[in-house]
């Protein structure tokens, strides 16, 4: 029985502290070995979001317990490990090269190869950690930083349909949840109010939502629900606020998705029609079932990561790390932090005033 690669994957692009080690079986599905993720919400709790600064210098203080803690977990001894994989960007600067500073090092010391990975393909790849998924597929990552269309077509392959003109919608949720005088992080919590709130109280606008393709717009959005807040004087009122906000981003996702149906199968005329959803804003359950409701309209296979692995975690990093080590794909130990890395570099940088659509 040849041995199985085993990946040691490090993230700390924002506010979690995050170490995976990840190997294979025998018909080559991945196995996680250990998954540890240590968040900074006590941080920043005060502060309303994430301050780099203060992010940094906790990750500094983590990092090699949670590291060793990982490796402990796994059953696995140091030697054993195969290769390092970090990421690299795109993330806070000064978050980055924490986590991949400790990576190379890491790496260094063994005198193992180094795979410096974007945190986007990282989420690219995460329901490869519970499913078997082939190429070409549809991918909507929506996270906190990013909300975006991509034509997976194979590993490094990327060609952007549609991307966030303004907002990421995880940025949305968190500020539409400060609006509501939710505790940050309180994007997950809008869904839990939306359960008490009436759907149709607010007619919210929809920016976008009939040109631009498969391209978003959510600050539109954000300015009209702090312009309603201002004015709720009542519990109900901030439920049915939360619930219009969620109804709102549903139907937006659901035509927008079609709009990405079809040009997805435009470029690729798949045999087998595969939509992937991940990020952080993939773990809210209602976004959950209205886009699995969608795809059996139209005859798309969805999939999911697991709920705990649809926010920053470093087993995605250390999957990206497994595919491509079996490619050989190594990076040298001088490979830069990339604060900003779209997985389509050749894609148009669509933010700020003047965006043509």
């Amino acid at each position: 029985m040849s041995k199985k690669p085993l990946i040691l994957g490090i993230e700390s692009s924002c506010d979690e502290t995050a170490a995976s080690l990840i190997t294979e079986n025998e018909q080559g599905i991945p196995v996680v070995l250990s998954n540890i993720i240590s968040s900074q919400v006590d941080v920043h709790k005060e502060f309303g979001g994430v301050v780099p600064e203060l992010a940094a210098r906790s990750h500094m203080e983590k990092i090699d317990w949670i590291v060793q803690k990982a490796i402990d977990d796994s059953g696995r001894k140091i030697e054993e490990i195969d290769a390092v994989a970090s990421t690299a960007g795109p993330g806070l600067i000064v978050c980055l090269s924490v986590g991949l500073s400790f990576g190379k090092a890491f790496a260094s010391a063994l005198n193992k190869p180094f795979i410096a990975v974007n945190h986007l393909e990282g989420h690219a790849l995460s329901p490869k950690l519970n499913s078997k998924l082939n190429y070409p597929y549809l991918l909507l990552l929506i996270s906190g930083g990013h909300s975006q269309f991509l034509n997976v077509q194979s590993l490094g392959k990327y060609k952007r349909l549609g991307t966030t003109i303004d907002d990421a919608l995880g940025e949305a949720f968190d500020k539409t949840a400060k609006l509501l005088g939710i505790e940050f992080p309180g994007g997950p919590q809008i869904e839990v109010l939306a359960k008490k709130g009436d759907p149709n109280k607010y007619d919210l606008p929809k920016p976008i939502f009939n040109k631009g393709g498969c391209n978003l717009s959510f600050a539109g959005l954000k300015t009209a629900i702090l312009r309603i807040a201002k004015n709720i004087k009542t519990e109900q009122e901030k439920f049915d606020l939360a619930a219009s906000f969620q109804k709102t981003v549903e139907e937006i996702l659901y035509k927008k998705t079609k709009i990405a149906f079809r040009e997805f199968e435009k470029q690729n005329k798949p045999k087998e029609k595969i939509f992937v959803v991940a990020g952080g804003v993939a773990a809210n359950k209602n976004i959950r079932s209205m886009l699995k409701d969608l795809c059996n309209e139209e005859n798309y296979k969805s999939m999911f990561p697991p709920i705990e692995l649809c926010g920053d975690n470093a087993a995605m990093i250390a999957m990206v790390g497994l595919e491509r080590f079996k490619l050989k794909q190594f990076n040298d130990l001088d490979h830069p932090a990339k604060p900003r890395w779209p997985l389509d570099e050749n894609a148009a940088f669509l933010k700020g005033a003047g965006v043509q659509l």
